[in-house]
């Protein structure tokens, strides 16, 4: 295990489309949580020592910690992180110069900031708690103290000028850009009100997003993420490869390698917060050898430079090439995939969905045979 996600839910307002596992910090509970994280992260660190080449901690809002519970949470973590991409998600208004020299000092190399737009009748509508000078200064502050900075917006909503948002994220110097759509999850707010997106809005805002990013230098290199020559996030691309990872905290998600030959990985996910204090097990989640296979078609597609079945074969011990053969060729032919030796990449990453159902057809229809069993060192 190289990579560890760390979830902290708590966050000072909760968004109306927010969907993750977040809360209020009430009473004694970050005490508790630091201590409940202690535990978990020295029983994972038993199994799987490191050290790490990422670390993301996500919420919620970490920046939202006191500057204690901050060093608290780090001496929790018993891997050695000097080399680690150390990615800290933080919302415009919990920085600070001094609160990102505290940051720097406990070895956070990357910020990842929740802009979502730089207008400030945009973020009223989205419930955020900072303005668009409050936005601008927080990533003036993030790259005068020298962290990579990425920053997060939603494109395709109502009233949104996307062109000015993205001309404005263009022209701020960050090595990274996340652009979204709006997802209306069930049970938000933004379902209760019947707010949907607008498809059409979300189509035109990525155009121009692959325009103007791209004339800026930040070329797309997956589905929503745009990036300056090696500013991708390295975290994110451990999951797009579809590598395993552990994952700390309430709420989290983490993937780790099956212990019986037909078990290739196995995916848990920890409780919310209050069973998650009291001990509560993970849920557990077996993935066969098949089912990575089509998890990593689906994910690596995703990506510009698409997936390396020479490399999904060695990984997963299965005849992957011979049973996508005919299908790769037949969407090569068709102008849907370029294919490269052995290795295979989306002409369009706006149109995947087709291309994905396709192949996974050819596989559940082939049933690719058994390999000798191998798997990569340190993967």
């Amino acid at each position: 295990m190289q990579h560890l996600y760390l979830h902290v839910p708590f966050c000072p307002t909760i968004c109306p489309y927010c969907d993750f596992h977040v809360v209020r910090r009430y009473g004694d509970v970050v005490e508790a949580y630091l201590k409940r994280l202690a535990q978990e992260a020295r029983g994972l660190f038993e199994q799987h020592p490191g050290p790490l080449t990422t670390l993301y901690l996500g919420g919620g809002t970490p920046s939202f910690l006191r500057s204690h519970e901050l060093e608290a949470l780090f001496r929790a973590l018993p891997w050695n992180i000097e080399a680690a991409e150390v990615t800290l998600e933080a919302n415009p208004g919990t920085l600070n110069p001094e609160r990102l020299r505290l940051l720097r000092e406990l070895g956070v190399n990357r910020i990842s900031l929740g802009v979502q737009s730089f207008q400030d009748s945009v973020l009223k509508t989205l419930g955020r708690a900072h303005g668009r000078i409050g936005a601008l200064r927080a990533v003036e502050m993030s790259l005068e103290a020298g962290f990579r900075t990425s920053i997060d917006l939603i494109l395709g909503l109502p009233g949104q000028d996307a062109e000015a948002d993205l001309a404005q994220a263009a022209a701020l110097g960050v090595e990274h850009v996340s652009a979204y759509t709006l997802q209306v999850e069930p049970g938000t707010p933004f379902a209760l009100k019947g707010l949907a997106p607008d498809p059409d809005a979300e189509a035109q805002a990525f155009e121009l997003a692959q325009h103007l990013l791209g004339r800026a230098g930040l070329t797309r290199y997956e589905v929503s993420n745009f990036a300056r020559p090696g500013g991708e996030s390295r975290h994110n691309l451990a999951y797009w490869r579809n590598a395993f990872w552990g994952g700390l905290g309430p709420g989290a998600t983490g993937q780790l390698a099956g212990l019986e030959p037909h078990i290739f990985a196995v995916r848990y996910t920890n409780p919310p917060l209050p069973r998650w204090l009291q001990g509560e097990e993970p849920s557990l989640e077996p993935i066969s050898r098949l089912e990575h296979v089509k998890e990593s078609l689906m994910l690596g597609l995703r990506l510009a430079q698409g997936v390396d079945l020479e490399l999904l074969e060695q990984r997963s011990g299965l005849e992957v090439w011979p049973a996508l053969e005919p299908a790769v060729q037949q969407l090569s032919s068709q102008g849907w995939l370029v294919v490269e030796q052995k290795r295979i990449r989306a002409t369009d990453l706006n149109t995947l969905h087709p291309i994905i159902l396709q192949l996974w057809d050819s596989l559940e229809a082939r049933n690719p045979a058994p390999l000798a069993p191998r798997r990569l060192p340190g993967y």
